[in-house]
């Protein structure tokens, strides 16, 4: 799921025709002011931050003038508030409130459809309300096709013992509240408190909505960039990591930061898991071990080799980790000489210099762990393969030997060279990259095992020289799986004539920030 702020929530309401305070969101003290002053009247100001109990935390202040309301605007941006740093309050009108309600919408799984749940007491969550009153509570599943009727609504309010013109103006709010949960795919949302005021209005004094991941790209205005259920804004590294899962849906690619910075006094690595159950117990034996994860990443369902590759560049992107350790399930149906093609080409051009223990357990074990041992004797850093026979406590202990025989303080972030490769050379597109061959190179191949390697059949050698066998339309809509095993043949054994670029957008720039000691948050000179 993936939240947005109680701002864009409320945009959504007042959309949808249901009742807000008056107000407007800000990003400087001045801002704040201004708000204030349009306004008119007292004002409540509220970080925003997606986190409870935001009162209790100090991050709801009231402000009975234009100067006050700027005055604590100061007071909370750029506050430090759980994994938050406060850069947007909501300023708003004070309720003159004489009763605060529950109202909230979720996807009940038992039932397969929405669960519509309304207390005559709010203000508290509704696990408190549950708790203390929950006589107070009512709830009802809502028919998918047939919608939210107004009379269901007011039946259901009136089990409450809510009667008269609040149960008339209750019974239509919620119905449209119903109406713009429904229409922006929410997973989740509730209003909290619903408040009467003493003059008899009803308004939506506090509104989150969580949104499906999966419908986040039929709702580009909301502007969110991961689609995600976090407790903290996405990182740089993470937003990149989720270009890469979003725009590629051949297996999963599942990447979120465990540690702001890393330092180079951690006892930290990167983690690559496969699948949750494994890469769960993966995760136990290393913590045994008394280290620290820099990352979580997931790259299962079978996924390309190129999307390990870029998997395995985003990990390699998080200075001063000591070691790269990969493992998952131990049984895994994919076939796992992809995955380790991916690390192979990573590791080669990161000539990784920190240790690596890969934990490839699945169909093909022993092939992937003969790639890994074949190929990667001749970087700095010492990589050893193991299959479903090596737990993972094992695996933990070895990265852990590795690690303190060696005299590494950690991995050191390079810059990714930009590819500028000969106008005249011989290349193609793929689905998520370019191929390029050196033709004349070529001309001296004696195996021409690139096109065996190739078990797609998409290369076939021309004149003595590799070129495509298959139209380059077809090339383009991943008739080339980019398996990656011509590249790594040529590049071994051959002629190292091929090169498959596989772009991250982002990814130099952010390196770049971090080489030269800026924040990567920072969007000066990013081009994505």
């Amino acid at each position: 799921m993936a939240r947005i702020y109680e701002y864009q929530s409320k945009n959504l309401l007042k959309k949808g025709g249901v009742p807000t305070p008056q107000g407007e969101v800000a990003s400087t003290p001045e801002e704040a002011r201004a708000v204030a002053e349009r306004i008119g009247r007292p004002v409540v100001i509220k970080m925003q931050v997606w986190v409870t109990g935001r009162a209790g935390l100090g991050g709801i202040q009231f402000a009975d003038s234009p100067e006050e309301a700027e005055a604590k605007a100061r007071e909370l941006l750029g506050k430090k508030v759980k994994n938050f740093v406060v850069d947007r309050i909501l300023v708003e009108e004070k309720l003159d409130i004489e009763a605060e309600y529950f109202a909230g919408l979720v996807i009940d799984d038992a039932q397969k459809c929405p669960l519509l749940v309304f207390s005559s007491v709010g203000g508290t969550g509704i696990e408190e309300i549950a708790r203390t009153h929950p006589e107070k509570i009512t709830k009802m599943p809502v028919d998918i096709l047939a919608g939210l009727r107004e009379y269901q609504v007011r039946n259901l309010i009136r089990k409450t013992g809510i009667t008269g013109k609040p149960l008339v103006q209750l019974s239509s709010l919620l119905t449209r509240f119903y109406k713009v949960a429904h229409a922006y795919d929410a997973r989740s949302a509730e209003m909290n408190p619903l408040v009467l005021t003493r003059d008899g209005k009803i308004y939506a004094a506090d509104c989150h909505f969580t949104v499906d991941d999966y419908a986040v790209f039929r709702h580009p205005d909301l502007g969110i960039e991961v689609a995600r259920e976090f407790d903290r804004p996405p990182t740089e590294l993470e937003k990149i990591a989720y270009q890469v899962e979003e725009k590629d849906h051949r297996g999963t690619f599942y990447f979120l930061q465990m540690i702001d910075e890393v330092s180079p006094q951690d006892l930290a690595i990167g983690f690559n898991g496969a699948g949750g159950g494994g890469s769960m117990m993966s995760m136990d034996a290393v913590l045994g071990r008394g280290f620290k994860l820099a990352n979580y990443c997931d790259t299962s369902g079978n996924p390309a080799a190129a999307k390990v590759y870029r998997a395995a560049k985003i990990i390699l992107s998080q200075p001063h980790i000591k070691g790269y350790f990969a493992s998952g399930s131990g049984v895994a149906s994919q076939e796992q000489y992809h995955s380790a093609r991916g690390l192979v080409k990573a590791f080669y051009e990161e000539q990784l210099e920190i240790p690596g223990v890969i934990r490839l357990g699945g169909n093909f074990e022993e092939k992937a762990i003969e790639i890994l041992g074949t190929y990667l004797k001749g970087i700095p850093g010492e990589v050893e393969g193991y299959g479903r026979d090596d737990s993972p406590e094992f695996c933990a202990r070895r990265m852990e030997e590795l690690i303190h025989a060696g005299e590494s303080l950690g991995h050191r972030v390079r810059s990714i060279e930009v590819l500028s490769p000969p106008a005249e050379r011989y290349s193609f597109e793929i689905l998520t990259g370019n191929l390029f061959i050196d033709q004349d190179k070529c001309r001296d191949c004696q195996s021409k095992g690139c096109v065996e390697a190739c078990t797609a059949g998409i290369l076939a050698i021309e004149d003595g020289r590799a070129a495509l066998a298959i139209s380059r339309e077809d090339a383009k809509r991943g008739k080339c799986t980019e398996c990656l095993a011509c590249e790594i043949f040529c590049k071994f054994h051959e002629q190292d004539a091929i090169f498959i670029h596989l772009p991250i957008p982002g990814l130099k720039e952010y390196r770049d920030s971090l080489i030269n000691g800026l924040d990567p948050a920072s969007d000066l000179g990013k081009d994505r």
